[in-house]
């Protein structure tokens, strides 16, 4: 019998299932959308974005219809404004994403990160109703996943991948407390704002950063992984002497 070598059994890209499948279907759409003629490729991502001016009246002139204005709710995190936008989300997706998957499992990840994206682009619409201008990308869902890891990932060591749901997950006031924390979210923000403002620009990756969707994104999935994190609260199996 075969010894297997320490480390053997940690691979070095240790990325959940769901995460890699979710990559997969954002940079099949991302095909899709290069190997269009350039006017089906812009109609293909206005049907798929989340389009404010919707909701006021435009419904009906814009690519899709009146559905788009329920379905792109949820597409509009499937596409991108260009092969850098979605590399940059894919990056920080495995990053934050991750332990977040780990911990909630595969539909505990997909409804929570699906809540987050809503819950950005209903703060995108407050702030910019009526504006024809098309949001894209899965960054408010992204926000609340890195939002949701920040609530956990600096409790404690896990012993492997299966004990990540039983590090403790830190209360609101904790969280918002830790310096750690505090340091990670102040250069967050002041990235969003930059970014947002118009400073900086990134390259590819055409129009404005919606700051207003990553901010409500992030706020949902920090307040409200507690509703999603079922796995911590299950009682921990004792060993029998």
């Amino acid at each position: 019998m075969q010894t297997p070598a320490v480390g053997a059994s940690e691979p070095m890209f240790n990325v959940p299932r769901v995460v890699v499948l979710t990559a997969a279907v954002m940079i099949g759409m991302q095909l899709i959308q290069a190997l269009l003629p350039s006017e089906e490729s812009l109609q293909f991502l206005l049907a798929l974005a989340f389009i404010p001016a919707r909701y006021s009246g435009a419904a009906q002139e814009l690519p899709g219809g009146y559905l788009t204005a329920v379905s792109s709710f949820v597409t509009y995190m499937l596409v991108h404004a260009g092969w850098v936008h979605l590399l940059v989300n894919l990056l920080w997706m495995a990053a934050f994403g991750s332990p977040v998957a780990k911990r909630l499992g595969e539909w505990g990840f997909l409804s929570f990160s699906a809540s987050c994206g809503i819950a950005g682009a209903l703060t995108h619409l407050a702030f910019h109703f009526g504006e024809m201008t098309p949001v894209v990308g899965a960054s408010a869902a992204i926000s609340g996943q890195m939002a949701a890891a920040l609530r956990f990932v600096f409790a404690g060591r896990p012993r492997g991948e299966g004990d990540l749901a039983q590090v403790p997950l830190e209360s609101l006031s904790k969280t918002l407390t830790d310096r750690r924390i505090l340091m990670v979210l102040a250069v967050w923000v002041v990235l969003n704002v930059v970014f947002g403002l118009g400073a900086v620009s990134i390259a590819g990756a055409e129009g404005d950063i919606a700051w207003e969707a990553h901010i409500g994104g992030f706020l949902f999935g920090l307040l409200c992984f507690g509703f999603f994190d079922t796995a911590s609260k299950q009682p921990v199996p004792q060993q029998q002497p």
